[in-house]
């Protein structure tokens, strides 16, 4: 059991959490969510110790084991499993007094307690975990200082799994992981036997793994059961009883305004129109709920190209000459392709998405690409390279060299940096905005093909949903490489399996995909895994659904571009008549009868138009 009240926490001047409360129930497994910088990782470290809140009470069992991974990787000439092993303190201690201990009593009772904590299977125990997360047995082997900062921290991943504490505290744990590491990870937490507290912004982990959620907000909690959709379904549910209450509130203050208006001069109503302005004055305004500009993302579509776009033939790739990354790559990619490239880290994807994007060249075989091709390419690294003390202003405008500052401003705020937000500076956005900003970098060309590699790292649940909306209504190809399995379910029609220094088709579903990484069946021949033919006949009416969602969007902007031309030219025909000497040289000739009948036949077509396009609009709204 996990009970806090009234946690107030202020940073900086800035309240984060306001009077915060809720009562976790005993072995519960809480999904703590909420907004970049709502405050999740601010009450996780209230609950470890390491913050103390301002006021509040927070109320623990007082023997209760805390897990939690530190900001800082380990390092050193450890392994990953000696390292993972050392996690366990008392298998440890009792490990190394076993070794010096001479009381033959004393030497009874460690034993015991060894077999108690299972101690000979940990090996087994540590390992099987490190595999899951990515280590190979040679891998387990080598010291931690021969890897990168991801990798260390999944080994502090792997450490506090292995350590199994009575709360476990994990703040976005998938965020260094692929998409395989993830899966795994979401099965293992399936099983965990203790209590759990999970910031997470991935709606798959959120509905598969917890039961609560725990949703932070203008510095208050509020908790929900169920996973995320559960979470999802009351939040709207209690969207619409607030704006039914604001707009009953917004009718009674507008009468109450009226009646103190019209009755306060009067002696004889002055008494009740006093009572009123007291009733008024003590009516707590219920909040409007707000647009968020951070959930802005809007791809501009390209020009058309006749396909393919791309097409690898027997091609090979790598950094070094003579030591290729993959080899015999045969790949075509068309205008309305979606793909997602599947793989663990360090088996290529990122090498073939540079291939893609003309940044690496083939070392062998041949790569075509349309000379006009523009491509938009997406990587942490843009993220991280951006000038802190520039604005996404100037960013754009450098990038942006010799286009007008209405264009230039017109595609920051495609990406919600209007006004004061596009003279911010970068270094004072959050994780999420910036990412939003390189977004809106790499496409301020209107790329034919958009090439995004995790690009939902800094993204909340609600900004990863625009950021999807987004893609399905961009009409380029897309070419991504994401944890992230909803994302992945909902925007690629096709799935490349990177591995072995190859890349082939995986012509089965995500699902069958996540079954093969969890050993849960077997592929029943090379590309391809059970579920192949339905999984073809998904992905096509999806690609169908989109063709047909981009054909709608077409004809409305080829109607709402006749509209804004019959509109035009009835505004024409009417400074012709009432102005004669404005007219053009074809409406000069005309006389006032002509040009009222002239009117008359474009406001008829004007209308029938309308009529056109409010249907197809109807029919948009529909298939989006």
């Amino acid at each position: 059991m996990l009970n806090f009240s009234n946690l107030t926490v202020r940073l900086g001047g800035r309240t984060i959490l306001d009077r915060a409360s809720a009562a976790l129930p005993p072995r519960a497994r809480v999904g703590l969510i909420g907004r970049n910088g709502a405050g999740k990782s601010t009450l996780m470290k209230v609950m470890i110790g390491s913050l103390e809140a301002d006021d509040g009470d927070l109320d623990k069992p007082r023997d209760l084991r805390i897990g939690y991974i530190a900001q800082e990787a380990p390092s050193g000439t450890a392994t990953p499993i000696d390292t993972v092993l050392a996690a366990d303190k008392e298998r440890a201690a009792l490990l190394v007094e076993a070794e010096h201990c001479h009381d033959p009593d004393r030497l009874g009772e460690v034993y015991e307690r060894l077999m108690a904590i299972d101690a000979y299977t940990a090996p087994s125990r540590a390992s099987t975990i490190l595999v899951g997360l990515g280590f190979d047995e040679e891998m387990q082997q080598r010291p931690l200082d021969s890897y990168s900062g991801g990798w260390k921290m999944r080994v502090a991943l792997a450490s506090l799994l292995f350590s199994e504490p009575d709360l476990l505290l994990l703040d976005e744990p998938s965020n260094h992981l692929d998409l395989e590491a993830t899966l795994w990870l979401e099965n293992f937490l399936k099983s965990y036997p203790a209590m759990m507290v999970v910031i997470s912004h991935e709606r798959d982990l959120l509905n598969n793994v917890v039961d609560h959620i725990l949703h932070l907000e203008g510095g208050k909690t509020t908790l929900y059961t169920g996973g995320y959709d559960s979470f999802e379904r009351q939040r709207a549910e209690r969207a619409a009883q607030l704006a039914a209450a604001k707009a009953s509130q917004d009718a009674q203050r507008a009468k109450l305004q009226d009646y103190i208006a019209r009755n306060s001069a009067r002696a004889s109503t002055a008494k009740q129109a006093q009572s009123r302005a007291k009733m008024l004055a003590k009516m707590q305004p219920i909040a409007a709920l707000a647009d968020d500009p951070s959930l802005s993302f809007d791809f501009p579509s390209p020009d058309e190209l006749k396909p393919p776009l791309v097409t690898l033939d027997m091609a090979s790739v790598g950094y070094t000459e003579g030591k290729p990354i993959l080899q015999r790559l045969n790949l075509r990619l068309d205008p309305d392709d979606r793909i997602a490239l599947l793989g663990r880290n360090g088996n290529g994807k990122t090498t073939l998405a540079r291939l893609l994007a003309a940044q690496l060249k083939p070392m062998d075989g041949a790569m075509t690409a349309s000379g006009k091709m523009r491509v938009g390419y997406f990587t942490q690294y843009q993220v991280e390279e951006l000038d802190g003390d520039d604005t996404p202003l100037e960013h754009m405008t450098r990038m942006m060299k010799g286009m007008t500052p209405g264009a230039v401003r017109a595609q920051l705020g495609r990406f919600g940096f209007s006004g004061e937000k596009a003279t911010t500076r970068v270094g004072k956005l959050s994780g999420g905005e910036r990412a939003r900003l390189a977004l809106a970098l790499i496409t301020r060309d209107a790329p034919h093909m958009l090439i995004l590699d995790e690009p939902t790292n800094h993204l909340d649940v609600d900004a990863r949903e625009a950021l999807v909306q987004a893609l399905n209504a961009y009409e380029g190809a897309v070419v991504v490489v994401s944890h992230d399995r909803h994302m992945i379910e909902l925007t690629a029609d096709r799935l490349v399996l990177v591995d072995g220094g190859a890349a082939t088709e995986f012509n089965g579903s995500l699902d069958d995909y996540t079954d093969l990484i969890l050993g849960r069946n077997q592929p029943k021949g090379e590309g391809s895994a059970g579920g192949g033919k339905a999984a073809k006949k998904d992905k096509k009416a999806a690609a169908q659904a989109r063709e047909q969602l981009q054909t709608l969007r077409k004809t409305v902007r080829s109607m709402e571009e006749r509209i804004a031309a019959l509109t035009a030219r009835r505004s024409e025909i009417d400074r012709a008549m009432f102005d004669p000497k404005s007219a053009g040289p074809a409406d000069a000739k005309r006389t006032t009868g002509d040009l009222m009948k002239l009117r008359a036949d474009v406001e008829r077509e004007l209308e029938a138009v309308e009529a056109e396009w409010l249907e197809a609009n109807e029919a948009l709204e529909a298939a989006a």
